[in-house]
């Protein structure tokens, strides 16, 4: 089987006209890998929105029924960051469930991708960062919960801490979380993964991997898992303009290149 992608039309909410979020870049994805020849148009599992149950595994059921009615209050619109509408919470409910998806699929085949995802400020009791819910944390509590896989990893490698994440699963031994992100960007006050490695301004290629080396190395070593979450942020690409960090083209394909490869290595 040719590689699986999780993908939804959905995975894009509309957004009022210069929104920060740049929601589009889920379906520029899908169109890039179409017409690249990696992906047949229509060719992609699509997920159906995560239940509040599931939701319920990682977030207090309290705030799974609120957003699901919308009816958060104004404050914690404002720290999610995108509007409070039946299209946005729906698209945060087929993430997770598009998470979920690919993990299935990637104890089945060896590796699978969701083409949305990484909402990893999300934590337990509110959202954040424009994220509703977490959807790493979501997939990795049901296959948890399931008792599909005892251990699982996630490697974090936004530009962003995975603040969220590393909430949600404080003082859980079954799951391991490691981030490596800009020291100074968002958010302003971090959480404590298991392993956090934070970078300095402007770090370029040679300097990034062989940090990520380490810590992919340090994570591994910590923790034996069954599956490993591997959240691709490309905001550490020199020509983010919000990322400070200065990865090129290059950087990046062998950041990707040395994530998969120590998962395989390993026998995942």
């Amino acid at each position: 089987m040719s590689l699986p992608i999780v993908h939804h039309p959905d995975y894009v909410a509309p957004l009022k006209p210069g929104h920060a979020f740049p929601m589009s870049k889920y379906g520029y994805l899908r169109q890039s890998l179409e017409r690249r020849g990696l992906m047949r148009a229509g060719s992609w599992l699509a997920p159906a929105p995560a239940s509040p149950a599931a939701l319920g595994l990682a977030h207090d059921p309290g705030y799974v029924a609120d957003a699901l009615a919308l009816r958060l209050d104004a404050a914690a619109v404002r720290r999610i960051g995108l509007p409070q509408t039946e299209q946005v919470v729906r698209r945060a409910r087929l993430a997770a469930a598009g998470a979920t998806l690919a993990a299935r699929l990637a104890l089945e085949h060896g590796v699978a991708c969701n083409g949305a995802g990484g909402s990893h400020h999300a934590a337990r009791d509110h959202g954040a960062g424009y994220c509703v819910f977490n959807d790493v944390a979501v997939a990795a509590a049901t296959l948890l919960a399931e008792g599909l896989v005892a251990r699982v990893l996630v490697i974090d490698a936004d530009v962003h801490q995975g603040d969220g994440t590393a909430r949600i699963f404080a003082g859980d031994p079954r799951v391991f979380t490691f981030s490596i992100h800009n020291a100074k960007n968002f958010p302003a006050r971090k959480a404590q993964s298991d392993l956090d490695v934070a970078l300095a301004d402007g770090l370029e290629d040679a300097d990034y991997l062989a940090a990520f080396a380490q810590g992919i190395a340090a994570a591994f070593a910590a923790c034996a898992p069954d599956l490993v979450f591997y959240n691709a942020g490309v905001d550490v690409h020199r020509r983010d303009r919000l990322g400070r960090l200065g990865l090129s083209d290059d950087g990046l394909r062998a950041r990707d290149r040395m994530a998969l490869e120590a998962a395989r290595s390993r026998g995942l």
